[in-house]
């Protein structure tokens, strides 16, 4: 067993626990996980993902990977970007998320291929993707760098890794927005989804996940080029874009 350790929110907790106490969090809030969205956000959830479609540059034919894909939101819309010539992977590496997301592709008659797979190892061969995604998902991985290098490796050469995440919001109004996020999310988990401890954890993993400029370093250091960022509602959350030379 190892001795190193990593955070869980603002726990601390041995590496090889994250992903069972994450998976414990994702396996509570899978059933109203669309819902607490929609209230979490205001709706501003579904703008985020447009402007992810949006600035993806996906086209038509185009094969695309969405890496902790849940529920299956961007998985939806490139498979209506890529046509029937393309490809669409949706993965996550929780089993609820991901049976919610492949019964919601099949109910809206977009099925798609389907894996449940660990981001920071890929069952998918070099040099293959022309898109890969992430939204909301690389906060809860152990090994950041790891999920990063392995979503660089799967990309073909010219290829755009997006990753969508909770960021650092504009100083002024950090106060009003720890007070959202420590008060009032835990109490509308409770009364919603009947679990305030996954989304006080989920509050907290926002805080413990790197900032704008950080996270564009760790891109860079992944072997990512070009990398750039998008603040979006005042950096509570950041669309970062990097490409594969």
């Amino acid at each position: 067993m190892s001795d190193k350790t990593t955070h869980f929110g603002f726990q601390t907790v041995a590496e090889e626990q994250k992903k069972d106490k994450v998976r414990e969090v994702f396996s509570s809030v899978a059933q109203r996980y669309d819902v607490m969205n929609d209230l979490m956000s205001f709706g501003l959830h579904r703008l985020w993902k447009a402007f992810a479609i949006q600035i993806s540059g996906v086209r038509e034919g185009d094969r695309v990977l969405d890496v902790a894909g849940g529920t299956a939101d961007l998985s939806l819309a490139f498979s209506r970007k890529v046509g029937p010539r393309g490809q669409v992977w949706l993965t996550d590496i929780n089993h609820a998320m991901l049976s919610r997301g492949r019964d919601r592709v099949y109910d809206k008659g977009q099925p798609l291929p389907v894996a449940q797979c660990d981001a920071e190892k890929l069952p998918f061969p070099n040099d293959w993707f022309d898109c890969v995604t992430v939204a909301f998902g690389l906060r809860n991985m152990t090994h950041k760098d790891a999920a990063l290098a392995e979503m660089r490796r799967v990309l073909r050469p010219g290829g755009r890794l997006l990753v969508l995440e909770f960021s650092r919001v504009w100083k002024p109004l950090a106060p009003i927005y720890d007070l959202y996020s420590f008060k009032i999310l835990p109490w509308m988990g409770d009364k919603v989804a009947n679990d305030a401890d996954s989304y006080r954890y989920l509050a907290e993993s926002i805080r413990m996940h790197p900032g704008q400029e950080e996270l564009k370093g760790m891109m860079e250091q992944a072997g990512l080029s070009r990398v750039d960022y998008f603040n979006l509602s005042a950096g509570v959350v950041a669309l970062h874009r990097g490409y594969k030379i």
